[in-house]
Protein backbone atom coordinates (compact mmCIF):
# COMPACT_ATOMS: atom_id res chain seq x y z
CA UNK A 1 0.00 0.00 0.00
CA UNK A 2 1.09 3.51 -0.86
CA UNK A 3 0.13 6.81 1.21
CA UNK A 4 -0.59 9.22 -1.95
CA UNK A 5 -2.92 11.84 -0.37
CA UNK A 6 -2.73 14.41 2.40
CA UNK A 7 -4.60 16.78 3.91
CA UNK A 8 -3.02 19.99 5.63
CA UNK A 9 -4.89 22.37 7.06
CA UNK A 10 -3.19 25.76 7.35
CA UNK A 11 -3.84 29.31 8.10
CA UNK A 12 -2.39 30.90 4.84
CA UNK A 13 -3.43 28.93 1.62
CA UNK A 14 -1.50 30.85 -1.39
CA UNK A 15 1.63 31.27 1.12
CA UNK A 16 1.71 27.21 1.75
CA UNK A 17 1.33 26.83 -2.09
CA UNK A 18 3.97 29.14 -3.19
CA UNK A 19 6.20 27.71 -0.73
CA UNK A 20 5.68 23.63 -1.89
CA UNK A 21 5.82 25.29 -5.68
CA UNK A 22 8.75 26.44 -5.44
CA UNK A 23 11.19 24.27 -3.57
CA UNK A 24 9.09 21.16 -4.05
CA UNK A 25 7.78 21.15 -7.30
CA UNK A 26 4.56 20.77 -6.76
CA UNK A 27 1.66 21.44 -9.37
CA UNK A 28 -1.44 22.92 -8.47
CA UNK A 29 -4.29 21.17 -9.99
CA UNK A 30 -6.84 24.26 -10.22
CA UNK A 31 -5.71 27.40 -8.72
CA UNK A 32 -9.01 28.98 -9.14
CA UNK A 33 -10.04 28.26 -5.45
CA UNK A 34 -8.77 30.91 -2.60
CA UNK A 35 -9.81 28.43 0.91
CA UNK A 36 -8.35 25.26 -0.80
CA UNK A 37 -5.86 24.30 -3.33
CA UNK A 38 -5.28 21.01 -4.66
CA UNK A 39 -1.07 20.19 -5.54
CA UNK A 40 0.23 16.81 -7.14
CA UNK A 41 3.75 15.65 -7.61
CA UNK A 42 5.40 14.15 -10.91
CA UNK A 43 5.01 10.86 -8.99
CA UNK A 44 1.37 11.01 -8.13
CA UNK A 45 1.16 12.23 -4.34
CA UNK A 46 -1.80 14.92 -4.08
CA UNK A 47 -1.72 17.35 -1.24
CA UNK A 48 -4.53 19.21 -0.18
CA UNK A 49 -4.30 22.55 1.20
CA UNK A 50 -6.83 23.73 3.47
CA UNK A 51 -7.99 26.76 4.93
CA UNK A 52 -8.38 26.52 8.53
CA UNK A 53 -8.50 27.91 12.03
CA UNK A 54 -5.23 28.05 13.59
CA UNK A 55 -4.21 24.36 13.14
CA UNK A 56 -2.76 22.78 15.77
CA UNK A 57 -0.10 20.07 15.09
CA UNK A 58 2.00 17.89 17.13
CA UNK A 59 5.42 19.37 17.99
CA UNK A 60 7.37 17.35 15.37
CA UNK A 61 4.78 17.30 12.96
CA UNK A 62 6.25 17.55 8.88
CA UNK A 63 6.05 16.49 5.67
CA UNK A 64 9.12 15.45 4.13
CA UNK A 65 10.39 15.01 0.44
CA UNK A 66 12.75 12.84 -0.61
CA UNK A 67 15.05 14.31 -2.39
CA UNK A 68 17.97 12.22 -4.73
CA UNK A 69 21.01 12.74 -3.07
CA UNK A 70 22.33 15.21 0.03
CA UNK A 71 23.36 17.84 -2.63
CA UNK A 72 20.12 18.43 -3.65
CA UNK A 73 18.97 19.22 0.03
CA UNK A 74 21.69 21.79 0.51
CA UNK A 75 20.68 23.63 -2.75
CA UNK A 76 16.98 23.82 -1.66
CA UNK A 77 18.02 25.01 2.04
CA UNK A 78 20.39 27.64 0.21
CA UNK A 79 17.42 29.08 -2.09
CA UNK A 80 15.67 28.95 1.05
CA UNK A 81 17.51 31.10 2.81
CA UNK A 82 18.49 33.23 -0.17
CA UNK A 83 14.50 33.71 -0.50
CA UNK A 84 14.65 35.24 3.17
CA UNK A 85 13.29 31.94 5.07
CA UNK A 86 14.33 31.18 8.34
CA UNK A 87 14.91 27.22 8.14
CA UNK A 88 17.76 25.60 9.51
CA UNK A 89 20.36 23.75 8.64
CA UNK A 90 19.72 20.21 7.13
CA UNK A 91 20.20 17.15 8.97
CA UNK A 92 20.62 13.08 8.34
CA UNK A 93 18.14 11.91 10.44
CA UNK A 94 15.81 9.89 8.30
CA UNK A 95 16.85 7.37 5.67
Amino acid sequence: MQLNHINLTVQDVEKVVALLVRYFDMNPLDASRKNIQILRDDAGMIIAIMKGQSPIYPPNFHVGFIQPSHEKVDEINARMIADGLDVEPPTAEHG
